[in-house]
């Protein structure tokens, strides 16, 4: 324990718990209040003290006094997401000593393989002090339970939206770990047959559902825009990112004292200093159907930046929709096949029914049947029906006219299984929209195993695939087979990509909104994260371009003082 008493209370202390070492020093701290008064008001500005007799009470457990807290420097540590796309994790350490984890997410792309890459977090779950959330994204979120289930008692702050699309989401991938456990355990006891005994064979999933109830207890939600105190000396400010519904980007405000060289105590002077700290998690586009632009933020010290598509640009809105009618008539009308469009269920389906509704609305798209065959791509729309006024202007335009902007007369939202494995018997044209985004898991999977050697449909990708997943290799120019679920397929099926659905900016984008909100000579660092090796080392040549300096792509486990 450590606090400030005076002689009198001492003996009491020690009297009071044997275990407890009284250590009396004298501190010179500089206050802002009537040296002269007895008795001061408190809280003035919890980090100025009078020069007084401080005592810390030291117990078995191991604390950190405060005049040693006031030496320590702000650091951060890059944990994740590092010159890759998956994973997001960032531990701040104040020189207070608070530890604030910025996302907390979950490796994905390579099935068992990110197992040992998921339990590892780098950090001791019991000893952080919170977690702040960009975004519901499973890459930046999937690993909230298991921090829970390991000790985790602090607080997460995220957006309201983020917090009720986490409750989903999560859910979700509890029950598709349990899920690919039972498969892998089952395949793995037939292999074994004679086990070594004290051997382990089997596998554990993250977490289950339970420890996910448990996590959503922890979460603490504000609006954009307000300013709010993780700590007495801590602030955080979200903005809107415009990259899905909740998205923000994180703005966090240190208060420290300026320290002398060589010396503990606080300058006399007692002058205040604010280290401002952005972190942007994934930033949208300028130009989306269905969210706003991305908002500007306030100015930083520091940046820590996305650079999912830090070497590409994207195609134009209306070349995107034009070439989504292009592929349908072509797919469903002249060759009466069947459209397959994996895609994520949290905003990505989402503006795929949203431009399939307009193009309703004005007749142009074809009279087919249009499946959205995902339990939580239906009830992360339900979810987005809620937030009408976190979404762009063109939808709470469209909502004039039309009261349901994700629905139409031929769109269907399937969450029973047995109708999903109908879908694989019909033979009449039709669109199927399912999950997962990267084919790595759910429907679309067996939706693709199923209509992959069929010449006269498509398989349309709609936005980023990490290199290892599925979606990423049957992409792989001149390819004609493809494994899936452990059986050589001929690919016959046309592969065919649209970039222009990304919620993801391009590089273009991300710096025009950078250069915008921030003036780039008063940016002392940018940290380049969440992209590819090759993106990231684009992305950063682009930033010095603009004129940031001091810009790293920095290594997974790297820790940073500021």
């Amino acid at each position: 324990m450590v606090g400030t008493v005076t002689e009198n209370n001492k003996e009491t202390i020690q009297n009071n718990d044997p275990n407890a070492k009284v250590i009396l020093k004298t501190v010179s701290r500089t206050s802002t209040e009537n040296p002269q008064e007895k008795n001061p008001p408190r809280n003035k500005n919890p980090l100025f003290f009078h020069k007084k007799q401080v005592f810390s009470c030291v117990y078995r457990k191991n604390v950190v006094p405060l005049w040693q807290k006031s030496k320590l420097n702000m650091k951060i540590q890059f944990l994740g997401a590092i010159r890759e796309v998956t994973g997001s994790k960032h531990l701040i350490t104040t020189d207070s000593g608070h530890t604030i984890l910025l996302d907390c997410g979950m490796y994905q792309g390579k099935g068992l393989e990110t197992d040992a890459d998921n339990r590892d977090l780098g950090f001791d779950p019991a000893k952080l002090d919170c977690i702040v959330l960009s975004h519901a994204h499973i890459d930046h979120s999937g690993l909230i339970p298991y921090v829970v289930k390991n000790g985790f008692k602090g607080d997460i702050y995220c957006t309201p939206a983020t917090r009720d699309l986490c409750a989903l989401m999560l859910a979700d991938t509890a029950f598709i770990q349990e899920q690919d456990v039972r498969t892998y355990n089952k395949k793995i006891d037939k292999q074994n047959p004679h086990k070594e005994k004290g051997k382990k064979y089997f596998i554990e999933p993250l977490y289950n559902q339970q420890d996910v109830n448990r996590a959503m207890k922890h979460f603490v939600t504000y609006s954009y825009d307000r300013r709010f105190r993780l700590f007495d000396d801590v602030l955080l400010t979200f903005t809107n990112s415009g990259h899905m519904l909740g998205g923000a980007i994180c703005s966090l405000e240190v208060y420290e004292e300026e320290k002398s060289e060589g010396v503990k105590e606080l300058k006399s002077e007692g002058k205040k200093v604010w280290k401002r700290i952005t972190y942007t998690g994934d930033i949208g586009r300028p130009h989306s159907h269905i969210l706003p632009p991305p908002q500007l933020f306030p100015q930083c010290d520091y940046l820590i930046c996305e650079s999912t598509y830090g070497d590409r640009l994207h195609d134009e809105d209306e070349v995107t929709e034009e070439q989504l009618l292009g592929i349908v008539d072509d797919t469903c009308v002249y060759r009466k096949g069947q459209l397959l469009i994996p895609s994520f269920s949290v905003g990505r389906t989402q503006e795929i029914v949203y431009v399939l509704n307009q193009l309703y609305n004005d007749g142009r798209l074809p009279q087919i049947p249009v499946y959205v065959d995902s339990p939580m791509s239906t009830n992360a729309t339900q979810i987005f029906r809620l937030y009408l006024d976190e979404l762009s202007d063109e939808v709470r335009d469209t909502v004039q006219y039309d009261a349901d902007p994700f629905g139409f007369n031929t769109l269907r939202y399937i969450t029973d299984i047995s109708d999903s494995k109908a879908l694989n018997h019909k033979e009449e044209p039709c669109i199927i929209i399912s999950a997962s985004g990267m084919l790595e898991a759910g429907r679309i999977k067996h939706h693709v195993a199923n209509h992959i050697s069929d010449p006269r449909c498509t398989v349309l990708i709609v936005g980023y695939c990490a290199p290892t997943t599925l979606g990423a290799r049957i992409q792989e120019p001149g390819l004609q087979w493809i494994s899936i679920f452990g059986q050589d397929r001929k690919i016959k099926a046309q592969i065919t990509k649209l970039e222009g659905f990304s919620g993801h900016g391009d590089y273009r984008e991300m710096l025009d909104y950078l250069t915008r909100s921030l003036m780039a000579d008063q940016v002392k660092q940018v940290f380049v994260v969440h992209g590819e090796e090759e993106a990231a080392a684009t992305y950063k040549g682009h930033l010095e371009e603009a004129g940031f300096k001091h810009v790293e792509v920095p290594e997974k486990g790297q820790t940073v003082e500021l």
